[in-house]
């Protein structure tokens, strides 16, 4: 697989630093807490951010990003003290990556999409997630091939390749276009072999979960399947589908983890993602997670949202899950340490939260802390009311007392005594 290295596997971590712009859309605070997410995606990926810049202004510069002024202070910066590589907070265009490349010497150059997708390839176990964030990957850097790659042109070669006048990139371009058609060509494939496995689903209610990244998915996946699901405070820490069975009151269903959304997730990555996203669009029921202790929860929910709408899943029933109670603190950002909330701390934060504006406004809210299997049972209640809905709809004549067993492989209610 072709991949730009971004980060060295030495022992010793790299160090970089972050830049963000202030402007009329985000003001000093919400920049502050944008790069903060920065630094986190940094050290999900390997990096240690020693030092951020910010600049106030109308809008990013078209050359630079930033002001003459502030480039002068970063690369000021960069020489006297050990960095390996500068990431921005917003995506670069090609000709600002070549213009800060330039400016910046050996320093590595880097926007948000790049790094996010940088972390999804260190994540990516199946076969199909490698190969879908390599697509992303290849024609997210396509347009930037300018100063990459110089040495693609060796290794390949043959019947139809133009002769050693070729320049070299018009050499490479043609390398990572024809590795862009056959990836496109093997996820093809994937997303048919992946079609056929939801069709023979069709016999069972699908619930997925969905959610900003690092809001408790997979924490709370594996306390309502009492199962072995791969979880960890880290942003992204799965990217691949993971499909669980339940039963819940006789009925059974099938419950999806998906990839984690976040803001400015690349639209390569989204596109590339296509089977992932299809086991949301076609799922009967929606449970929507927010991090209630996170600051810009509401905000998280509606880049939760938008991207639903994107992927034409907004109109689903949906269960607004607001999680990690025991961190939520209303007096405080900061929240309060995990191994710290009490009992009691956990009944007061779920009293004020059952009488605040988000369960009066919203339909279908429930308060839990997942790590603390606290107030599941109120969600699996909640969850049972959507969930006989869609499966009387599916099974009109249904009857739980006459049939509780059910074999969701053959979609068909088995003898009792089976």
């Amino acid at each position: 697989m072709l991949e730009k290295t971004l980060f060295s596997t030495s022992k010793e971590k790299e160090k970089c630093i972050l830049v963000g712009v202030i402007n009329k859309d985000q003001d000093e605070e919400k920049t502050r807490e944008y790069l903060e997410e920065l630094a986190f995606l940094a050290e999900t990926a390997g990096v240690i951010s020693i030092k951020t810049f910010t600049q106030r202004l109308p809008k990013p510069d078209n050359k630079t990003f930033v002001g003459k002024g502030k480039l002068e202070e970063i690369k000021t910066y960069i020489i006297d003290n050990p960095v390996d590589s500068v990431i921005f907070d917003d995506d670069l265009s090609p000709s600002q990556v070549r213009n800060l490349e330039t400016h910046f010497d050996e320093i590595k150059v880097l926007d948000r999409s790049l790094l996010i997708l940088n972390i999804f390839s260190q994540r990516a176990k199946s076969d199909a997630s490698k190969r879908q964030v390599e697509l992303a990957q290849y024609q997210y850097l396509y347009p930037r091939l300018t100063r990459m790659w110089t040495h693609l042109s060796k290794q390949k070669g043959g019947v139809g390749m133009r002769g050693p006048g070729e320049k070299e990139l018009e050499t490479d371009k043609r390398i990572v276009k024809d590795r862009i058609s056959f990836l496109k060509s093997k996820l093809a494939k994937i997303d048919k072999q992946s079609l056929t496995q939801r069709k023979e689903r069709d016999r069972i209610v699908r619930i997925a979960l969905v959610g900003y990244t690092n809001v408790g998915k997979s924490t709370l996946m594996r306390a309502l399947s009492k199962s072995d699901v791969f979880a960890e405070n880290k942003l992204f820490a799965t990217i691949d589908s993971t499909v669980r069975k339940i039963v819940l009151g006789n009925i059974p269903f099938l419950l999806t983890d998906t990839v984690g959304f976040i803001r400015k997730l690349p639209t390569t990555l989204v596109a590339s993602f296509k089977s992932t996203l299809d086991e949301i669009r076609e799922a009967d029921i929606l449970l929507h997670v927010v991090d209630i202790a996170h600051p810009l929860f509401e905000e998280q929910i509606d880049v939760v949202n938008s991207t639903l709408a994107d992927i034409e899943a907004s109109d689903k029933p949906t269960v607004l899950i607001f999680n990690k109670l025991d961190l939520y603190q209303p007096e405080s950002e900061e929240g309060l340490d995990a191994h710290l909330a009490t009992e009691d701390d956990l009944k007061k934060n779920l009293e004020k939260l059952k009488n605040s504006y988000l369960a009066k406004n919203m339909k279908n809210v429930v308060f839990i802390s997942a790590s603390k299997k606290e107030n599941l049972a109120e969600l699996r209640s909640t969850i049972m009311q959507l969930l006989q809905t869609r499966h009387f709809e599916i099974y009109p004549n249904w009857d739980p007392t006459l049939n509780p067993l059910y074999d969701w492989q053959g979609h068909q209610a088995l003898p009792e005594n089976e």
